[in-house]
């Protein structure tokens, strides 16, 4: 139940850009948040036309709005962190197989329960602190612990690719989907993912479904014929 309480505070404060929590949030005059960094890149690019909206509700605005940090939100998402770090706790457990192991323990590894994309790194809960509580580390992209760090990487932006292009059928970073592929078809990769896995699924039972009733039709003439015969009795 605290997972998924979590979870769902991590999907409430995400930035609708980049899909991270949300860094220096701001909230614009229709309601919705949005890191500091990321508006500001979605309305650099609208400096082009000068008709300025925003990325989730596509309200539009005629001049470009001020933007100030919001330091009570800022405060719920710090708060969010550290509920994240406490429930975390596999307090000191041991990696075993299959788990990512801690790059920073030495001797015995512990389990790793985040992943960095700017350190390129894995860490235990203690390990982890620091990036928590070090300004310059508290601004990195944590995700959940991963094996294949590089792989999650934008070659060109060197941002995290957790955008969908369904135009091109590939994983994005939101910098790829502000230039290279605006106006594009995308979806955040995760669910993307679900749906994908929602569509096998219905494919699967459909599959089963017909087996079925080949299986019923099959057989339908002997049974029709013991039918007949019982009736004729």
């Amino acid at each position: 139940m605290e997972a998924a309480s979590i979870s769902k505070g991590q999907d409430q404060l995400s930035c609708p850009v980049c899909l991270d929590l949300l860094k220096d949030p701001v909230t614009i005059s229709c309601g919705h948040s949005f890191g500091m960094v990321c508006i500001n890149a979605c309305w650099d690019q609208d400096d082009q036309t000068g008709i300025y909206s925003c990325p989730h509700c596509r309200e539009t605005f005629t001049s470009r709005p001020v933007v100030r940090r919001d330091n009570m939100l800022a405060e719920v998402v710090e708060k969010l962190k550290n509920i994240e770090l406490q429930a975390a706790s596999p307090a000191h457990c041991y990696a075993g197989p299959g788990d990512v192991e801690c790059n920073f323990c030495t001797g015995r590894k512990l389990k790793a329960i985040k992943s960095c994309l700017m350190c390129l790194a894995s860490f235990c809960e203690t390990h982890l602190k620091p990036h928590y509580e070090v300004p310059g580390l508290k601004k990195h992209m944590l995700i959940k612990a991963s094996s294949y760090l590089q792989e999650k990487i934008c070659c060109q932006h060197d941002e995290v690719t957790k955008i969908y292009c369904r135009t091109d059928q590939n994983c994005i970073c939101y910098l790829c989907m502000i230039y290279e592929h605006k106006g594009h078809d995308t979806v955040p990769a995760v669910a993307e993912r679900n749906e994908k896995q929602v569509r096998t699924r219905n494919i699967f039972h459909l599959v089963h479904t017909m087996s079925t009733v080949y299986a019923y039709l099959l057989h339908y003439p002997e049974r029709l014929k013991k039918v007949l015969c019982h009736l004729s009795c």
